[in-house]
């Protein structure tokens, strides 16, 4: 057991030690690590309390939120404690500095609002010239199906005199007859041979 110092009493002292006020006492404390377990807990044995899944996973998504707002309040209090200390330590300096970024920032937007309208008016003309253009292809293609049409007429008509031509030595009941004999005085023999070049070289004699 551990043994610690404690003053009494005056007269207890006297009684025990008269020559010193000090006595060591002896207090209740821990076991030691060579202490045999207790026999009334002997059989026990630790099970530990049970656990709802359910509230697990809710308990763990609010403790993921909790640390993720503290974590973000840190940060912004440490931004903020950065902020003040870079204004005190720097003073005019951050504000002259402030005002270049503005002034710099005008800047690039005049700039960007100049540049927006420049390629604004170029835009607006390569539309125009694109929408002349596309007139003048579509103008040029009116003209070509135009003079298509006229050459499929003329081609057409074309055919028609032709035909108009090829009639005039169709055989027709009026003539008839004269085709006949006409037919009859002048046979074709059509029985003969050609080389390869399409040329007769031999014909047999009609009978």
């Amino acid at each position: 057991m551990f043994h610690i110092p404690s003053r009494l009493p005056t007269s207890t002292c006297r009684l025990l030690n008269p020559r010193t006020s000090l006595l060591v006492m002896a207090v209740r404390g821990r076991k030691s690590r060579t202490d045999p377990k207790a026999k009334s807990k002997a059989g026990r044995v630790k099970v530990p309390p049970p656990v709802d899944p359910v509230e697990m996973v809710v308990l763990k998504e609010r403790f993921a939120q909790y640390g993720m707002i503290v974590r973000a309040l840190r940060f912004e209090f440490k931004e903020e404690v950065l902020q003040q200390k870079y204004e005190q330590e720097v003073g005019s300096q951050a504000e002259e500095r402030a005002k270049q970024e503005a002034d710099r920032h005008r800047a690039l937007m005049a700039w960007n609002d100049a540049e927006n309208l420049r390629m604004r008016k170029l835009r607006e003309i390569r539309v125009l010239k694109e929408q002349e253009e596309a007139k003048q292809k579509e103008a040029e293609l009116a003209i070509l199906r135009e003079n298509k049409m006229e050459s499929f007429v003329k081609e057409k008509e074309q055919e028609i005199l032709q035909l108009e031509e090829d009639a005039k030595t169709f055989i027709t009941m009026e003539n008839l007859d004269h085709r006949i004999e006409e037919a009859l005085d002048n046979p074709i023999n059509y029985n003969f041979a050609i080389d390869k070049e399409g040329r007769v070289v031999k014909r047999t004699v009609l009978q």
